[in-house]
């Protein structure tokens, strides 16, 4: 069996963070594990606080990983503040695992800050050089390059901005856009774009974190880059169509399981 780890905030209401990472994991056929960086208390209508977990228990964890299972795939998350950048970071240059997608969470999905302003400084220089795979949405791109995006031009230029700061591919996400969520890959050399329609509903909690956790796994299963990305987008926009309702009084979560509930694990 694959493996595959992810190394993020908590969500005490199941639909995002490491849940939703280690939802996603099973519905794929991969055996997940975690590394907590921060306990997050939130819920779908608000982020009440959050608690960091020290620099050198999060080492812990990725050693207690990776000297006994290891992972095919490493999925990195919520990293709020420098210290838990650096000790991320240090954790995956220890270990050098391959497949590292990291999705740059600076806001939760009502808004809320998730990462420390004077943070990202840090992310750019430690952090994004590390990434096989970078995911940032479309605010997370703004902030990283400085530039405004308003069109699918603009997040082409966001993305090369983005590979010149070291990974290997990015993954500009377009769910903050008008029209169809269009997502755009660039490897360097050139840009593919993957296209969903837009479905009308307010339960998107967790989507970034899922959709990247998708990508994790299908890398972790031996997909290409790009047929890891195009396989991810359809488990997230079935997900995303067939969110539960009545789950919480805000933007409620995506349904992690749907296609698995219908056709096993061939449908993935």
């Amino acid at each position: 069996m694959q493996r595959a780890l992810t190394i993020a905030g908590s969500d005490c209401s199941g639909g995002a963070g490491i849940q939703a990472d280690l939802k996603t994991f099973s519905a794929h056929g991969v055996f997940g594990m975690s590394v907590i960086v921060s306990v997050v208390a939130e819920n779908t209508s608000r982020v009440i606080e959050y608690q960091d977990i020290r620099p050198d228990m999060i080492l812990k964890q990725i050693d207690a990983v990776f000297e006994d299972i290891g992972a095919d795939a490493v999925k990195v998350g919520m990293l709020s503040c420098a210290e838990t950048m650096r000790a991320a970071a240090e954790g995956l240059i220890r270990y050098r695992p391959a497949n590292i997608v990291i999705d740059p969470v600076m806001y939760a999905k009502n808004g809320s800050p998730l990462m420390e302003g004077g943070a990202i400084d840090t992310l750019i220089k430690e952090v994004i050089p590390l990434a096989d795979l970078l995911t940032p949405n479309i605010p997370e791109a703004e902030k990283i390059t400085g530039l405004v995006i308003q069109d699918a031009g603009d997040m082409e230029r966001a993305a090369e901005r983005i590979f010149a700061l070291g990974c290997a591919h990015v993954l500009v996400k377009g769910g903050h856009a008008q029209g169809d969520a269009v997502d755009i890959l660039y490897d360097g050399k050139s840009f593919t774009r993957f296209s969903s329609p837009r479905i009308p509903t307010k339960n998107t909690h967790g989507t970034g974190c899922t959709f990247s956790s998708a990508i994790t796994a299908n890398l972790a299963r031996g997909f290409s880059m790009g047929e890891a990305v195009e396989r991810a987008k359809r488990y997230i926009t079935a997900a995303i169509e067939h969110a539960p309702e009545g789950i919480g009084k805000g933007h409620g979560p995506t349904h992690h399981f749907y296609d698995l509930y219908l056709h096993g694990l061939r449908g993935v």
